[in-house]
């Protein structure tokens, strides 16, 4: 079977190099027993080619579950996947088959694994490593022959290093690594794609067709498309139903795409490789960003008090003192560009308090009680922690109510608490 007959067999649309490369990986792969790590932005078709695997290899006969490890409780997550005896914990009335027991001989596909605790991590690496596991609750050790395909939508390398994922269990998963491209790096298939979802949609909803002008599909091309496939589609069904007009420009295509605001934020365009900045993450950046200004400023002010005006420390924070410059005055040039002479040209005068007629060649500071600047921290672990603790106090140790003081989940913080060792 070739590329173009899975891409009809299991509906995928496009040509983009990236693309069928993919597809030619998962062909590759699939009749081997390895495990595979997929990779790719959510929205970009990850569970697609887990079922590409599955139905081309020799396991297609066998049952297939996916499992969303992120949608999983981590108080159940162990018993959801290996099972668990009668009276184990609370409310286990009775013994139960996980999932590892249940697609004996078949595939199972996690998805979101980054999202595994490190406990849950340790037991995976065992199933994939011997295919061994124990239910919660029982000493018994069970067998299973299991295929894993797993998926992530984060950076899960970055994530070792971090200490959130098992290194080796990265390296036991990541045998054959899959990469999905995001929408935005196949642009070439986003019409097609468009096109097929809104055939799709008027013959479901019996609506005229929709055609887009040349505008229409530049925007459509260009747009970044955060949500990938799954937005386009989404985009289609909306047009197809609510949209009177069935010839679609650009300027009514636009009513439909969400406005991508283009932030000033110190933050650089992620990549594939990076890690996705939470909207607290970007918050904390700005305040660091502002604290680390502050501090340099401190150590300006410390070294003009202690050597006072003196062309080496100008010449050495000029490009700091430009910068302060232009963003008071933005009208006016450079204060130490080539042509500034401070004797002439006083644009900055520091006076001596200590003395009453300050002449123009004394500029020193009395400097006895003068104290260093230190750096300060700007570890966003070591802020998280600080603001987690200081929620906890508030909250009297009342982890919901620091929870929802925080604006995350309660699991969320039970794991933070459990990472940042604040137990």
């Amino acid at each position: 079977m070739d590329n173009q007959d899975i891409k009809n067999r299991f509906g995928i649309i496009g040509n983009s190099p990236l693309l069928n490369r993919a597809i030619d990986i998962a062909r590759q792969v699939a009749p081997t027993d390895i495990s595979v790590l997929i990779q790719g932005e959510s929205g970009s078709g990850k569970e697609v080619f887990s079922h590409i695997i599955h139905q081309l290899s020799s396991r297609k006969h066998g049952q297939f579950i996916a499992v969303n490890c992120g949608a999983i409780p981590e108080g159940t997550i162990d018993s959801e996947l290996f099972g668990h005896e009668k009276g184990s914990f609370t409310g286990a009335h009775e013994a139960r088959k996980g999932y590892f027991e249940v697609v004996d001989g078949g595939t199972i596909f996690l998805d979101e694994v980054g999202e595994l605790p490190l406990g849950t991590q340790a037991r995976l690496l065992r199933v994939l490593e011997s295919g061994e596991y124990i239910r919660v609750g029982s000493s018994k050790v069970q067998k299973t022959n299991v295929r894993v395909i797993a998926a992530t939508n984060v950076d899960v390398f970055e994530a070792v290093k971090k200490g959130k994922f098992r290194e080796d269990l990265y390296y036991r998963l990541n045998t054959v690594p899959l990469y999905i491209p995001p929408l935005r790096e196949r642009k070439e298939d986003i019409y097609l794609l468009f096109r097929k979802f809104v055939v799709d949609f008027a013959d479901k909803y019996r609506t005229p067709g929709i055609q887009l002008t040349e505008d229409a599909q530049e925007l459509l091309k260009n747009y970044s498309w955060p949500g990938n496939v799954r937005q386009l589609k989404n985009i289609a069904e909306q047009i197809a139903v609510l949209e009177k007009e069935r010839v679609v420009d650009a300027k009514i295509l636009s009513q439909y795409l969400p406005v991508e605001a283009s932030s000033s934020l110190p933050m650089a365009i992620k990549d594939s490789n990076k890690d996705n900045f939470s909207e607290r993450d970007l918050l904390y950046k700005v305040l660091f960003d502002m604290k680390k200004d502050m501090v340099d400023l401190k150590k300006l002010v410390v070294e003009l008090i202690q050597k006072g005006f003196n062309p080496g420390t100008i010449e050495q924070h000029s490009p700091y003192i430009n910068q302060l410059y232009q963003e008071v005055r933005p009208n006016t040039a450079a204060l130490f560009s080539e042509e500034y002479n401070p004797v002439q040209n006083p644009t900055i005068t520091i006076h001596n308090p200590n003395q009453q007629n300050p002449s123009s060649n004394d500029y020193l500071y009395d400097n006895q009680d003068v104290e260093e600047v230190e750096e300060e921290s700007l570890s966003l672990m070591d802020k998280e922690s600080d603001l987690i603790k200081k929620a906890l106090k508030k909250h009297k140790g009342k982890r919901k109510a620091a929870a929802q003081e925080l604006g995350i989940s309660e699991r969320t913080l039970y794991r933070k608490i459990k990472d940042l060792n604040l137990d």
